[in-house]
C-alpha cells in the first residue's frame, strides 16, 4: 500500500516584521511548502495579480505606509483587506489570519469574510503548521472536485473523493468511456460509490443535459419490474387506469442506471436483452412498439461471470452490458483516501449544520483509528460515521475556538473493529521490540513519513524516533 501524499502548497506570507516572516516561512519550508514572502499590502496586491497561490497568510494589523494600496490609516484592518483582494482575485484559496491575543475577537469577525482559520502570537509553530497543512487540504480537494465538475452532478449526494492511485485511475476511465456510446458495467461492493461513479458517466457524456433515470432492480417482484422497465397501457391489468410510460422511455435521449442488475430474474434478463439490442419497448398489454434511445449503465456487487457460470445470468446479456467496465475497490484497499474523505465530509456535514466557526478539527488519533477500520460499509458506511461523529463534536462545543473531533466520538462498533485480525490476539505473545516497531511503522504511514508528526504522536523526541527507525530498519 501507498503511503498516503503530503500536501504541498504555494504560499504567500503577508507581514511586515522580515524576521517573523522568516520564522514562519521556514517552518513551512520544511514539510515542502513554497513560500513567497511579501512586507506590505500594496506588495500582497501585486502577488495576488501576478502569482497563484493556495494559502495566504497574512497579519491581521500591519502599520499604515503612504502609498500603500488598500492599507486603512490605522492599519488596523489591513488582513482584512488581504482577504478581502484575496477572495475577488484567487478565489480558490484559503486565507490564514495571524493576530495577536487582544485582537482574537477581530479575527473571529474575519470568518464571516471567508477566513479559513487564524492563529495567535506568539506562533506554536506545530500548530501553525498543521493549521495551514488543512487549508492546503482543503484547497487540494476543492481543485480535485473541479477535475470533476464536468463529470459528477450532486443532487444530495456525497461527491468522489480520490487520492490514491487506484481511484485516480478508475476517474481516467470514467472520463475516457464517458464520451462514447459504450454500455457500463460498476461492480464492487456495497457502499462503494457505485451511483456516483455512473453519475459521472452521465453528466461527462453527450446527453448530460438529458435525464439520468436511476432504478434498483433488488427485491422487485417480476411483475412489478417489467411494468417499472417498460410501462403499461390501461387495462393492461387490474388498476391500471390510466397509460404509464416506463423507465426506458421515460430516459429517452439520456441516461438508465440500472443498479442491482445481478438479482434481475432470467426471464426478465431475456426481456432487457431485447430492448438493449432492439431499441424498442413494448409496454404491458400494448402490441405497439416504441422507439427508445438510451445510454444504458447498469451496477451490481455480485460477480456476474460466475452467475453466467451457474446459469444464473445471460451470457449474451452480460456480453451485452459490459461494453466498458469500472470496478470499484473496497475502502479496506484504498486506505489511503480515507484521511481525505474524512476531512471532506467533516467540512460537508458541518456546513450542512449551519456552523459559521472554523471546520471541526478531527485528532491524529481518530484519523488513526478509522484509517485502521475495517469498514464492511465502504465509503457509505464511513459517511455515516462522520456524520455522527461531527453532530455529536458540535453539540458538545462550547463555541469557543475549532471544534475538537476525538477517539471518544467514534461509535464504538467501529473503535471496537480493526484490521482483520483482532488487534489483541495479534499483539498477544509479541515482543516489545515487535510491538514497538509495529506502532512505528504504523504512525509513519499514517503522517505520510513525517517524522516530526510521527514522534509527537509516539510520544518520543524525533532523535529517539530517528535511533529507533536505524535499529529497526525501517524507512
Amino acid at each position: 500500500m501507498t503511503e498516503p501524499q503530503r500536501v504541498r502548497a504555494q504560499v504567500l506570507i503577508v507581514e511586515d516584521e522580515p524576521e517573523h516572516a522568516d520564522v514562519m516561512a521556514e517552518a513551512l519550508r520544511r514539510p515542502g511548502h513554497v513560500c513567497t514572502i511579501v512586507n506590505s499590502v500594496a506588495a500582497a496586491m501585486e502577488e495576488l495579480r501576478a502569482g497563484a497561490f493556495d494559502v495566504i497568510i497574512t497579519d491581521l494589523r500591519m502599520p499604515a505606509s503612504a502609498g500603500q494600496e488598500g492599507t486603512a490609516p490605522d492599519g488596523h484592518d489591513a488582513g482584512l483587506r488581504v482577504l478581502q483582494a484575496a477572495r475577488q482575485l484567487q478565489p480558490e484559496t484559503e486565507t490564514i489570519m495571524v493576530t495577536a491575543h487582544g485582537d482574537v475577537s477581530t479575527a473571529r469577525a474575519a470568518f464571516k469574510h471567508g477566513a479559513y482559520d487564524f492563529v495567535e502570537k506568539p506562533l506554536d509553530l506545530e500548530v501553525f503548521r498543521e493549521v495551514v497543512q488543512r487549508a492546503a487540504s482543503t484547497v487540494v480537494l476543492r481543485h480535485e472536485s473541479g477535475e470533476l465538475s464536468g463529470l459528477v452532478q450532486h443532487d444530495g449526494a456525497e461527491g468522489i473523493v480520490a487520492g490514491s492511485e487506484p481511484m485516480r485511475q478508475i476517474l481516467r476511465t470514467v472520463r475516457t468511456v464517458a464520451q462514447s456510446t459504450l454500455a457500463v458495467l460498476i461492480t464492487g461492493e456495497s457502499g462503494t460509490g457505485k451511483e456516483l461513479i455512473a453519475r459521472a458517466v452521465h453528466a461527462g457524456s453527450r446527453r448530460s443535459a438529458k435525464r439520468l433515470v436511476t432504478m434498483n432492480c433488488a427485491g422487485q417482484a417480476e411483475s412489478l419490474l417489467e411494468d417499472q422497465l417498460f410501462g403499461h397501457v390501461r387495462g393492461a391489468y387490474t388498476g391500471a387506469d390510466k397509460d404509464r410510460e416506463g423507465v426506458f422511455e421515460y430516459a429517452d435521449g439520456g441516461t438508465l442506471f440500472l443498479d442491482e442488475i445481478g438479482d434481475m430474474p432470467l426471464t426478465m434478463q431475456a426481456k432487457l436483452l431485447r430492448v438493449l439490442e432492439s431499441g424498442e419497448v413494448v409496454r404491458l398489454g400494448s402490441n405497439e412498439s416504441r422507439r427508445v434511445d438510451v445510454r444504458f449503465v447498469s451496477a451490481t456487487n455480485r460477480d456476474l461471470k460466475h452467475m453466467v457460470e451457474d446459469g444464473a445470468f445471460r451470457e449474451d446479456l452480460y456480453f451485452r452490458i459490459n461494453g466498458a467496465h469500472v470496478h470499484l475497490p473496497p475502502l479496506r484497499d484504498r486506505r489511503d483516501d480515507i484521511p481525505r474523505i474524512v476531512h471532506h465530509a467533516i467540512a460537508r456535514f458541518a456546513s450542512e449544520m449551519g456552523g459559521d466557526g472554523p471546520v471541526p478539527e478531527i485528532t491524529d488519533a481518530a484519523i488513526m483509528r478509522l484509517t485502521q477500520a475495517r469498514w464492511p460499509g465502504n465509503v457509505r458506511q464511513l459517511l455515516n460515521v462522520v456524520q455522527n461523529m461531527v453532530v455529536m463534536a458540535m453539540g458538545e462545543s462550547s463555541g469557543d475556538g475549532p471544534t475538537i473531533i476525538d477517539l471518544r466520538h467514534i461509535p464504538a462498533d467501529v473503535s471496537s473493529e480493526g484490521d482483520d485480525e483482532d488487534p489483541g490476539v495479534a499483539l498477544a505473545g509479541a515482543s516489545l521490540e515487535q510491538i514497538e516497531k509495529r506502532a512505528i511503522r504504523e504512525t509513519l504511514r499514517l503522517t505520510g513519513g513525517n517524522r516530526e508528526k510521527a514522534a509527537k504522536m509516539l510520544g518520543i523526541g524525533e532523535r529517539t524516533l530517528y535511533r529507533k527507525l536505524k535499529e529497526y530498519g525501517l524507512r
